[in-house]
């Protein structure tokens, strides 16, 4: 009766091997089917399990048959009960396989096994289990849920029916004989295409690991050299801001960010075309696809954020991963697959254009990857500023403190004054023309030249008085392109997610039309925040600081 699903057992065993000839098994079951009783001949099954000799699960031990050794000896010389363990854990012929596998793979105890807690997941529970150990293991071809059948309570006196020629069964039992075959196979048919399709995964993952992960090129030092008055903790904080999913969201959500990349990249592809790219700050990876897309041969997208990620998945969802290399990383800690880049692209900027210092790390690529002639983009950015008249917002940040619930809180006006705010400006507040503090040109600039003074004049449109000073920069895509493409963040311009840096006055400075109000500017790292900025103006004899951070 154990016959079908033994021969189950066996294709198990060698799955991936050979097939079992299910159709030459049925012809064998129906040569009968015209009588109510049906006769199974059983000497190849005598061979397979009663007359060929087993190794022990547990030690070196050669028993002459698989009931010797899972009845006989495993109770007696390792307190193993085959029967015990069946009831304790359900097991099925395939769960009986893998736990055979695991035993021998593992070289585990008996009393480990024992001990296993049937409520948990069994370790030896994995396709990886499915795999013979041993090669002809005729353990593995005993029928595990023979067990059931209370003819068959002790197996170990079925060695002696195995010498019988022919077992002699009824129709019933036939009928429930084929079921039990078929539902075994169709278990195994599942198991195989679930382990197949596992393996595939894990193939692509190592493949697109190769190709895209690019570890190789990573120093696997972590934060080696963070910038001045940076620990490496601390500058790590700066890059786990960008694992959040929401600030790319916010920034892709940008569209005049986002389409004046994406309009540069493709209305001068020929700066793109069969070049190779660095995307320095990737992010999501848009740039790099944007490139990829307008014909770039290779861009390499670099980010240290943990969204390098998810720009993974993403370039292999939309099947570039031929063309994108990602790298996690600072670009001064890593290196890249290439010598030379011909094209640098990069959202680098912050909030007042120089705020997270980004652009530190942009120069540094130029410097040591891009070829002679190659070009690095946006290529000019200009900061600038311009006076607003808002008194109702004046008061609501600084007269505020006059009067809280009836408390003077006057203290709180130096804190908040030192304090600059991002927020959009209401275009109408705008009472001057604008005047540039700083033009940048990306491809030749230095890093000590982020740091500047400049006198700066500002013409009053209108009779107001002027309650705080705004910066704000603009963008420019020029230099070899056939379509220049440029954007501002000024107050009168379409929103973007920098918004504009406001620098409220102590006190309001009132101005005639036509008048102009003469500063300078003054604009350094914080010292003990690189990647903030310190901001002062001289401005009608006074001297105002504030914070960019």
């Amino acid at each position: 009766m154990a016959h079908p699903t033994k021969t189950t057992c066996a294709a198990l065993m060698n799955a991936g091997e050979k097939d079992v000839d299910e159709a030459d098994f049925q012809d064998d079951l129906d040569e009968d089917d015209d009588n109510d009783d049906a006769w199974l001949e059983c000497e190849e099954d005598a061979d397979e399990t009663g007359n060929q000799t087993a190794r022990c699960l547990f030690c070196e031990a050669m028993l002459p048959s698989v009931e010797e050794a899972l009845f006989s000896h495993c109770p007696e010389a390792h307190k193993f009960d085959i029967r015990q363990i069946k009831r304790k854990h359900d097991l099925d012929c395939i769960a009986y396989i893998k736990l055979v596998n695991f035993i021998r793979a593992k070289n585990v105890s008996s009393s480990d096994v024992n001990a296993v807690n049937p409520t948990s997941n069994a370790p030896w529970d994995c396709d990886d289990y499915m795999r013979p150990v041993l090669s002809n293991d005729a353990v593995l071809l005993f029928d595990i849920e023979s067990l059931d059948d209370p003819d068959q309570s002790d197996p170990s006196q079925a060695s002696s029916q195995d010498n019988l020629e022919e077992v002699r069964i009824s129709g019933s039992e036939y009928n429930a004989l084929l079921q039990r075959l078929q539902s075994a196979e169709q278990r195994a048919a599942l198991a195989e295409e679930s382990l197949a399709r596992a393996l595939q995964d894990l193939s692509m993952a190592k493949e697109f690991a190769q190709k895209v992960v690019a570890s190789p090129y990573s120093s696997g030092e972590g934060l080696t050299s963070p910038l001045p008055g940076k620990t490496p903790h601390e500058d790590q904080a700066y890059f786990d801001s960008y694992a959040h999913y929401g600030i790319h969201e916010e920034m892709l959500k940008d569209k005049v960010r986002t389409e004046s990349y994406r309009d540069f990249i493709y209305d001068n592809q020929h700066i793109f075309k069969n070049k190779v790219v660095l995307d320095v700050g990737c992010g999501t990876g848009i740039l790099s696809m944007f490139a990829a897309r307008a014909g770039a041969e290779h861009v390499i997208g670099v980010d240290q954020s943990e969204i390098i990620y998810q720009a993974m998945d993403i370039v292999r969802q939309n099947k570039l991963e031929d063309n994108i290399t990602l790298i996690k990383g600072r670009v001064e800690d890593i290196s890249i697959p290439v010598d030379k880049v011909d094209v640098i692209i990069s959202e680098w900027m912050g909030y007042f254009l120089l705020f997270e210092s980004m652009l530190d790390t942009v120069l540094y690529a130029r410097d040591k990857y891009l070829a002679e002639g190659g070009m690095v983009y946006p290529d000019l950015c200009t900061l600038s500023l311009v006076a607003i008249s808002d008194s109702e917002s004046h008061a609501s940040r600084i007269a505020f403190w006059d009067d809280v619930y009836g408390f003077k809180m006057t203290c709180m006006k130096s804190c908040v004054l030192e304090e600059t705010s991002v927020d959009y400006i209401n275009p109408e507040t705008v009472m001057s023309d604008a005047a540039m503090v700083k033009c940048l040109d990306v491809t030749s600039v230095n890093v000590k030249d982020l740091e500047f003074t400049t006198d700066f004049k500002l013409k009053s449109s209108r009779d107001s008085s002027c309650t705080a000073l705004v910066g704000y920069f603009d963008v420019i895509f020029e230099k070899n392109c056939r379509k220049t493409v440029m954007f501002s963040t000024g107050p009168s311009s379409q929103r973007t997610h920098w918004k504009q840096t406001v620098f409220l006055l102590r006190k309001p400075i009132p101005l005639k039309k036509g008048e102009v109000l003469s500063g300078k500017i003054n604009c350094w790292r914080d010292a003990t925040d690189s990647r903030s900025l310190i901001v002062t103006f001289d401005l009608e004899g006074a001297r105002l600081k504030y914070f960019v951070r």
